[in-house]
């Protein structure tokens, strides 16, 4: 089993129980989700991850994609590629989906939609004692750890492979990201190039 199916089964994507933090997060920002599409997107937007071999690496990176397409499926209407006008992050569902991930928002163009905040929330929200045994016993904590002792920025210092204060910092990392880009600030936290700069040791 590829350690991205394991983090959708019983990992940081855990597919029955991080949507639920998505939409604490969402009605935290947002105000309570009743749009159904919502909860779809909820679901969807890493299953991407099944079957990919890392978490960070070229393929881990591309797991927006397929929830994107489902999004798109399901509720958009004609092409979601205009060429012709810029991204709006909350015009389709396609992009709305797809650009919950900071790396393609720098990497096609496009600015974080309003799930991208809510995604980075979530991970402040969910309790290191629920959170870290399931990334142990995924074995998905290695890679994040070992991103984790790069500093970016002053935005993030190197933690060594203590996982309590790893994932304290990434906490507080997330919720200051949020804080800052909610409302949508340019995304200068973030780099284009993933594998040479780490901004939280989780790249999503």
């Amino acid at each position: 089993m590829t350690i991205g199916t394991k983090s959708v089964l019983y990992g940081a994507h855990c597919f029955f129980l991080h949507p639920w933090f998505v939409a604490a997060a969402w009605w935290k920002l947002f105000g309570f989700p009743f749009d159904p599409r919502l909860w779809v997107a909820f679901f969807v937007h890493d299953l991407g991850y099944l079957g990919q071999p890392n978490m960070d690496g070229p393929e881990g990176e591309l797991h927006p994609f397929l929830g994107a397409n489902v999004m798109s499926l399901l509720f958009d209407k004609g092409d979601f590629w205009d060429n012709d006008r810029e991204f709006d992050p909350d015009s389709t569902w396609y992009q709305f989906c797809l650009f919950h991930s900071r790396y393609l928002c720098k990497q096609l163009g496009g600015k974080p939609s309003r799930l991208c905040s809510a995604d980075k929330l979530a991970t402040a929200l969910i309790p290191w004692w629920l959170y870290l045994p399931m990334v142990t016993a995924t074995g998905e904590i290695h890679e994040y750890l070992k991103n984790a002792q790069v500093a970016d920025s002053a935005h993030w210092k190197p933690t060594g492979y203590d996982k309590r204060r790893w994932f304290k910092q990434l906490q507080e990392y997330m919720r200051e990201w949020v804080k800052t880009h909610v409302n949508g600030t340019e995304d200068t936290w973030t780099s284009a190039d993933r594998h040479s700069r780490t901004a939280s040791g989780v790249w999503q």
